[in-house]
Order: structure tokens, then sequence, then C-alpha cells
């Protein structure tokens, strides 16, 4: 009877949330305004990242006033002849190219301003130079650089949320130690078997659970940074995920426990919670500024309507969604908070895996119900019961967080037993 009782609750949840807020978009289109001299134009806006339909949608446009959101996607230097072509026939078609100030641009797209070109307007009555010309919208645009140009190399916000991740974990658990009168020799290895374990255990997760097509079509993308479709490219990890980091960490964390620390594998769990919590949020960050893991199509006047122009096409039209990476990252940063003040101020410490159940609890019923609002990341070959892969991979870990509570009853241990080895 719980069973049923917890089925429909999600059912009518789901329900709600998408009837509430959720909105159709006929052609992948939105409302804004363009103020121009103070006056309101009312407009259409598009952005797409990918360039062949970017190319076509000026003919199929019906709108006699358009804005396009144009970004670094649509002008990769390799198809620099196709991107400055595409322009042209948007000029050709009566439309307008702008900056990211709105400043007019008139002359012909090259190699070195093609990236300068950011909106392209048509309107029943052109605009000049002179007019002074903004966009408002009842939500929110988040359209970033993709990182901090250093000479040649970009150092791209997700890497460095990564580094941040690992970064402040370090400094943490360094910390954890600290209050624990443990050793510091046994960090390093922990952080090494966590970074190991992190990394390849997530891109691991992520091809299987969301893209096993890469074992036959890209092999060496599944472990290196790289793609080998259509020439070899350096692309970083642009898909992990989080279950399979899980999993791995699991299991490097047992290694690291019985052949290193030589504590009882909850121990480190309990600390390895505290510091995931955080880093976690920090990659939800990373993904926020990618454009990726983005929410479901939502209300434009909802106060988390964001509208993501380098969004990836296989989350569907570019309109206004839900910011799922922020919700997420919310979620893990009061987790940590939460357990940081359990650690701190309480002796659940010592009832070892009791924090690591709560942490496996609170983590994936976060990640459970955000996905109510998110977008599939890939193909969801698992769904049972209206759930997708995500939401099927958190429930197990939820269980097995009750029944670590449950049995840390038999782990707990005293202050001086908590400071072994040395």
């Amino acid at each position: 009877m719980s069973n049923l009782f917890f089925r429909i609750y999600l059912i009518v949840f789901a329900f709600i949330t998408q009837s509430a807020f959720a909105q159709q978009y006929p052609g992948g289109l939105s409302d804004g305004t363009l103020k121009v001299n103070g006056g309101s134009v009312p407009v259409k806006i598009y952005s797409t990242t990918e360039i062949g339909d970017l190319n076509a949608f000026p003919e199929k446009a019906a709108d006699s006033n358009i804005l396009v959101i144009l970004n670094e996607s649509n002008f990769e230097p390799a198809y620099f002849n196709y991107s400055a072509t595409t322009l042209e026939k948007y000029k050709s078609l009566h439309y307008q190219l702008f900056d990211k100030n709105f400043k007019l641009i008139d002359g012909a797209a090259t190699q070195d301003n093609i990236t300068n070109f950011k909106y392209a307007v048509k309107t029943a009555k052109p605009i000049n130079g002179t007019d002074s010309v903004a966009l408002e919208t009842p939500f929110k645009i988040w359209d970033p650089s993709k990182g901090i140009q250093l000479g040649p190399v970009t150092l791209h916000f997700y890497s460095l949320m990564f580094v941040f991740a690992f970064g402040f974990g370090y400094i943490l658990m360094l910390r954890i130690f600290k209050i624990d009168n443990v050793n510091q020799k046994y960090l390093e290895p922990l952080f090494t078997w966590t970074l190991i374990g992190t990394i390849l255990g997530a891109r691991l997760g992520h091809v299987i659970f969301y893209q096993p097509e890469l074992f036959k079509e890209d092999f060496w993308s599944v472990f290196l940074p790289i793609s080998t479709k259509n020439g070899l490219k350096f692309t970083g990890f642009s898909g992990l995920a989080s279950h399979g980091a899980t999993i791995a960490l699991i299991f490097t964390t047992l290694y690291y426990s019985f052949k290193i620390i030589k504590k009882n594998p909850f121990w480190v769990y309990d600390r390895i919670g505290i510091v995931v919590a955080l880093g976690g949020a920090f990659v939800r960050i990373g993904n926020f500024f990618n454009s990726e893991i983005v929410g479901k199509a939502v209300d434009p006047n909802s106060p988390l309507a964001i509208l993501f122009p380098q969004q990836s096409s296989e989350y569907g039209p570019t309109v206004p969604r839900y910011p799922g990476q922020l919700l997420e990252a919310v979620g893990y940063f009061l987790l940590f908070v939460l357990l940081w003040i359990l650690y701190r101020k309480t002796n659940k410490k010592y009832q070892q895996g009791w924090l690591f159940g709560l942490f496996f609890i609170i983590l994936w019923a976060v990640r459970f119900f955000v996905e109510f609002l998110k977008e599939p990341q890939g193909d969801e070959f698992i769904q049972i019961g209206g759930l997708n892969t995500g939401q099927v991979l958190s429930i197990p870990f939820m269980i097995a967080g009750v029944v670590i509570m449950i049995i840390s009853k038999k782990f707990k241990i005293t202050q001086a037993e908590n400071e072994k080895p040395e």
C-alpha cells in the first residue's frame, strides 16, 4: 500500500509542476521586447547551436519582428565560410546585424571579427546606427564566455569548477584529518584514489548509462578528452555521470580503507560524503557554465526561467527553461552544510556509516526530484513507471542509505579508536 501511495505522490508532483509552470513555444520562439529610443518593439527570439538550423531559419520565419541570438558555436573556425555565407543570407533577407552592445555592424564577416556578431534583427522599421537599443525579456538570458583566455589556451569554467571541487575538497579533508588527529600521510593517497575514481567512474558511467554507442563510434573518446570523429579534436570530458562516479568511489575507497589507512570503510565514507557534497555543487555550477543538464521548458514569467542560447539542440528548442544545474547545486551545498554541522557538533562521526547513509539518502533524493524538471541527458533507455534513467538509478542508492544508517549502530567507536592509526 505504501508503495502505491508513493507512486501516486510522484505522479501528482510531476503533473502539478509541469502543468503549473511548463509552457509550449511554437516554432521554438520565445517573446521579448526591443527598446529602441525608449519605444517598445515586440520580437520573437530564436537561437540555436546548429549552424545548419541557423542557416535555414530566416526562410522559415513568418513573423515580421525577429531577434536571433548568435553564439560562438555558430562560428566554428573550421566552418568559417559557411558561417560567413549564413550571415550574408540574413542580410539579404533584411536582417540587421549587431554586436553584443547592439552596435550596428555593416561590414562583412572576417575570420577576425566573426565572433563580434551577436544579434540578427529584422523589424518592420529598420534600426539606425545612432539608435539606442536594448533587449528586455521576462526571463534571464545566460550566455557567458566559455572560459578565461590565457594566450592560445582557454581555461574553461567547467574545468575550473573541477579544480575548485578537488582543491577545496583537499583543504576540507585536511581539516577533517586534523580534527580527528589522523596522520596527514594518509591524505595524499586518499586524494589520488578519489581523483582516479571520480574522473574514470563518472566518464564510464555517462557512456554506459547515456551514450553506449561511443564504444563503437568513437572508442578513444570514452577514456581520453578527444574526439576522433571527423578528425582528431580535443574536446575535454563533456559527459560525466554522478552515478558512475559514486560506484567507482565505493570501490577505490574500499581499497584505500583496507590496504592503506586500515580503517572501517564507513569511517572513510562518512568523511568523503561531506567533501563530495561540496564538490558536487561545484560540478553542477560547471554544468551551468556549459549550458548543459538544462531543465524543461517553463513559463517565461517564472522567477526560475532562464534562456540558454548555448544549450545543445539535443535538449530541444532553445526556449526559457528551469536551471536544473543550479537547483541541484543548491541542494548539494545545503547537504554539505548539514553534514558539516553534524560532523562538528554531534557524536555521529563515531557511529561509522551514519553520516554516509544520510548523505546517500539526501543527495540522491535531491537528484531524484530535480529530475522531474530536467530534460533527458541522452538516450533514456532505463525507464520504469514513468521514471527516467537518473531517477531509477537513484532509488537503489537511497535504499542503500537507509540500510547503512540502520546498521551503523553496530559500528560505534570511541574517540581513541577514531584517531587510529597514529
